[in-house]
């Protein structure tokens, strides 16, 4: 593509000429790159013209001025390759992205700081911010069409109006767009109500509204805010994200949202969200929290247009029809060969406990009070809490204060009792007889921290608190952060006890490298690695019963896969299956 330029009069205008944007959300961070080129071309050949992406601050700066932009985080590499394919690129840079995304694309590190407030005038956050900027935007500014890229739009924060009103905020963020290099015009994203759209919108950037149902009626509502500009829905919800325990795969109302995007269409501009969901690996998740902690599953199928594992679906047939409508359809060929492959069982071939091996993977920190993970300079995983029960005859009662989200409990290696979410807001009896000198061991999963809502701010994960035992609280613990990112130390010889939390080896020879997915049919609850990749959680709640693998993943000759699993509920094997299993 040539240099040009876009522009926001009565509507959208390329080189100046009328554009409608036909857009679907691809989220590079959740798809391996081998499979980038796959999913665009399915997104042109669907009749769309733009993709849109959020871009996840956490991931691309995990430690405070550490920067990753490889591999899957090779922005501008989508980013031209989108253009290599005809596409235009919406960009939403954060610093906020909710996206169902661990702590809504904002980095844990954040909250080592006492006092850290987010998404507001607060100068440590704000400075945080800038830092930021002043490594991603030197990466977008060439990209963007008025230097020959394909990016046409970004968008200033996100949904801020169901967050906050600090105007001042919103239009520091846009500053730092423009002072970054920003140029294309800028968007505002917000649900389509009139306090949402009131508190969110900014001088001078277009409102657009996200929403999946009742287009003429929320499209009546953003009128009045667009001032004579387009109407565009910047996320159309499609489908729904799932999270553990939740019943089953949620599912959109195809009938009705073909219906939607039609008169989306005919009235004004639209990004389809997801085009594809992809999937949440390693650590990723995000949760919401309203009555109770609800974790997203690693699945981000989202009942999208294409599924997880890139599928096509009726809904993209329908989705293709309603599009010709409004554009002439290309002829695209598929340029990536994928397969799906059954590998059949894999039978456990080595294991140890966690309680063996914890010194190879971790050095203890000693603390007369226990410290949350983001104090360590940890910011996914587990962490364990050891200290020795020495004045304590028996254990009756049991509290932890400020931990967050799922607390497994051990006195002399033997499970006591297992807390999560709301249980731990109050104490639980127990019953435990030991020595003096036993050791109580407290091993606490992030879940995935909150995405959504004022609870953001309180996403310490581990014991931010104390522990209190039989009514006092109990003092000095050894700490081992778990982040589990060098697996490759365990030792399998060191031992095994039934019961305990452990890791799990299996090992398969591929010949032909396929699409795969983990049935974990039988086990509780923990993690699984590919060749060292964290595919993501796994939980025997459902409604996800296996897990994705992409073939790129996977090496030609031997694999190994390790579970790590919490709650001592095991089988002698795992399988990998052809065909996923979301519920």
């Amino acid at each position: 593509m040539k240099k040009g330029v876009f522009e926001i009069r009565d509507d959208f205008y390329l080189n100046g000429k009328p554009f409608k944007i036909i857009s679907g959300a691809v989220h590079y961070f959740r798809i391996v790159p081998e499979y980038w080129r796959d999913r665009l071309e399915k997104l042109k050949a669907m009749g769309a013209n733009t993709v849109e992406t959020y871009v996840p601050w956490n991931m691309h700066e995990p430690q405070k001025g550490k920067f990753v932009f490889e591999g899957m985080l090779d922005i501008s590499r989508f980013i031209l390759l989108a253009q290599e394919l005809g596409l235009y690129v919406i960009v939403r840079p954060s610093p906020y992205i909710c996206a169902e995304w661990e702590f809504g694309g904002l980095p844990a590190w954040l909250l080592k700081e006492d006092g850290m407030r987010l998404r507001g005038c607060y100068e440590p956050f704000l400075e945080a911010v800038r830092e930021y900027y002043r490594v991603l935007f030197p990466i977008l500014v060439p990209l963007q069409i008025h230097h020959g890229g394909p990016v046409i739009l970004m968008q200033v924060e996100n949904e801020y109006g169901y967050y906050g009103d600090d105007t001042r905020y919103m239009e520091t963020m846009k500053q730092l767009m423009l002072d970054n290099g920003a140029e294309v015009p800028l968007v505002t994203s917000d649900g389509p109500m009139d306090e949402s759209l009131s508190c969110g919108r900014l001088s001078g950037v277009l409102p657009t509204g996200n929403f999946g149902s009742k287009t003429e009626e929320r499209f009546e509502v953003l009128k009045k805010y667009t001032e004579g500009g387009p109407l565009m829905c910047t996320e159309f919800w499609v489908g729904w994200f799932d999270h553990w325990g939740n019943g089953g795969h949620m599912r959109g109302n195809l009938e009705e949202s073909t219906k939607d995007l039609d008169k989306m269409l005919e009235m004004g501009h639209v990004n389809i969200y997801m085009f594809e969901g992809g999937t949440n690996f390693g650590f990723m998740n995000g949760s919401n929290y309203y009555d109770e902690l609800t974790p997203d599953v690693t699945s981000y199928d989202y009942d999208a247009v294409l599924t997880e594992a890139g599928d096509f679906t009726v809904k993209y047939e329908k989705y293709r029809e309603v599009i010709g409508k409004y554009t002439q359809l290309p002829q695209v060929t598929f340029s990536t060969d994928i397969k799906k492959k059954d590998y059949g069982a894999l039978k456990v071939q080595e294991k140890v406990s966690l309680f063996r091996v914890l010194d190879d993977l971790s050095t203890p920190v000693s603390n007369t009070f226990p410290i949350p993970m983001e104090k360590l300079d940890q910011s996914y995983g587990y962490i364990l809490y050891r200290s020795a029960l020495e004045r304590e005859q028996n254990l009756e009662k049991i509290r932890l204060w400020g931990a967050n989200d799922r607390a497994n409990i051990f006195v002399d290696q033997k499970p006591l009792i297992t807390l999560y979410d709301r249980e731990l807001l109050k104490e639980a009896e127990v019953k435990a007889d030991f020595e003096s000198g036993a050791l109580l061991d407290i091993l606490v999963e992030n879940m995935g921290r909150v995405n959504f809502g004022p609870l953001m701010e309180s996403q310490r994960k581990g014991i931010a608190g104390c522990v209190q035992l039989n009514g006092h609280m109990h003092y000095n613990w050894e700490m081992y952060t778990l982040p589990f990112n060098n697996l490759e130390k365990l030792d399998f010889s060191k031992g095994y006890e039934e019961g305990t939390p452990g890791f799990y080896k299996f090992v398969f020879e591929v010949e032909e490298a396929g699409d795969t997915f983990l049935d974990f049919g039988g086990w509780g609850k923990g993690c699984a690695f590919l060749n060292g990749f964290n595919l993501g959680r796994f939980w025997e709640i459902g409604p996800q019963k296996r897990l994705y693998i992409p073939a790129p993943l996977l090496k030609k000759g031997r694999n190994e896969i390790i579970l790590f699993e919490t709650d001592g509920k095991t089988a002698p094997e795992i399988s990998l299956k052809a065909e996923p299993d979301i519920g």
